[in-house]
């Protein structure tokens, strides 16, 4: 029987602070990877994250913190990897220790930039962690709605389907409920092309185009996703469960979305860096959108709608021609 041992969080984000609030209620002892000391100590001092979802307080006594990315990884046999997809890497390169043994759960929703891969192929090809030792968590969940304690439905994927079900088990709770599955890849491009459309239902948002379009909009995101996931991780999966369409529909029409937020900011006439500087959060989707560009370039699939928010954030499209060209593909 697989256990999941001592779990430790490496990121200190608003999602970072949601996973760890859902597992630190089921072991009472978590490691926890902040980068800098200064927000370690006032972390201490306040029991919440001074940066990110200051209503979420913890024991301190049962989590140990530490700047040290080495500490965690000697210490712990689970490690959790919620940080922006852009900064992995500069976290990584400090690594003097081994991870290829341990647990590696990634609950980012990113691709890895220069690289264009997915975390969990990154983990694998980078690290020579094997695949039954890679999971990831997917599912509509922002970390807002995580922090009321807000009904929320995840799903663990791993290729070793034991693993899945032990770690599934530490995050299931009051307000989680859990699934497992196999496909990790698929449910890694799906949390990465979503981000993606939610940046051009904001666009379009922001453009004033109503309910009717939006509502067009998204069924052809989930076509074109699964256009994509097919070309690229063939695999036997049903679209409209909850860890694809569900991740989809939440990141595209809420209001917490960063990405949704993000793209009406462009599609009122802000330019890419005005609106990053005003959010002061990141919107993985404007990374996601180049990255997912170039791995297309390898694989040609038809994917108007990336092909579109690609053209307005990198080659400066203005935001009014490039979604009227996309209306026109649209039936």
């Amino acid at each position: 029987m697989f256990s999941c041992g001592k779990i430790a969080i490496i990121g200190g984000g608003s999602w970072a602070t949601a996973v760890a609030k859902i597992i630190i209620s089921h072991t009472h002892h978590i490691g926890w990877y902040l980068r800098r000391d200064d927000r370690i100590a006032d972390f201490k001092r306040m029991r919440h994250n001074p940066a990110y979802l200051e209503t979420v307080h913890f024991d301190i006594n049962e989590i140990f913190f530490t700047s040290d990315i080495n500490e965690i990884v000697q210490k712990y046999d689970t490690l959790v990897f919620v940080t922006p997809s852009p900064y992995l890497k500069n976290h990584l390169n400090k690594l003097k220790s081994r991870i290829k043994d341990k647990f590696i759960v990634t609950a980012i929703k990113g691709v890895v930039p220069d690289n264009n891969l997915v975390v969990s192929e990154y983990f694998h090809q980078i690290f020579d962690v094997p695949y039954e030792n890679l999971a990831c968590i997917g599912g509509p969940s922002h970390a807002e709605e995580v922090a009321l304690e807000r009904l929320t439905y995840l799903t663990v994927g791993c290729a070793d389907q034991e693993k899945a079900k032990a770690f599934a088990d530490i995050l299931e709770n009051h307000f989680v409920k859990t699934k497992t599955s196999a496909d990790v890849l698929g449910i890694e491009y799906a949390s990465v092309l979503k981000n993606v459309y939610a940046i051009a239902t904001g666009i379009c948002n922001g453009l004033k185009y109503g309910d009717n379009f939006q509502a067009v909009l998204i069924a052809n995101s989930i076509t074109e996703m699964k256009r994509f996931m097919n070309v690229v991780h063939p695999l036997e999966r049903n679209m409209v469960d909850s860890v694809y369409l569900g991740d989809l529909l939440v990141t595209t029409y809420s209001n917490f979305s960063r990405n949704r937020t993000f793209g009406t900011m462009i599609g009122k006439g802000y330019s890419v860096k005005s609106a990053q500087i005003e959010m002061e959060m990141i919107a993985e989707g404007y990374f996601g959108t180049k990255c997912m560009q170039e791995i297309n370039q390898r694989y040609h699939v038809n994917m108007p709608i990336l092909d579109a928010v690609h053209n307005i954030l990198y080659e400066r499209i203005s935001p009014q021609v490039e979604i009227k060209l996309l209306t026109d593909t649209f039936r």
